[in-house]
């Protein structure tokens, strides 16, 4: 099955949210606010290696990502797709 992420901006404007069309976690959630927390969590890890991430939630469908104030969704929106792509076809 090929990955499908859509991204989706939220009403903070440094958090976008990323559809992904399989089932990420079974009802409980994972919040990571840095790569050391990620390091145990592979789609976490794909993510935090993208310039600018600053947090990772993630919950059953979809991937929360916020973005350092400095950041640009521009460039970092497709940095986290292909992250999500990649981590998800491992």
């Amino acid at each position: 099955m090929s990955i499908t992420v859509t991204a989706q901006p939220t009403p903070n404007p440094n958090a976008m949210k990323f559809s992904v069309n399989r089932q990420l976690t079974e009802g409980s959630s994972r919040t990571y606010g840095s790569a050391a927390e990620a390091a145990g969590d592979a789609l976490a890890a794909a993510l935090f290696a993208v310039p600018g991430v600053k947090t990772v939630f993630i919950l059953n469908d979809f991937v929360t990502v916020t973005k350092q104030p400095e950041a640009a969704w521009g460039d970092l929106a497709p940095a986290a797709e292909a992250a999500l792509r990649t981590a998800l076809a491992g």
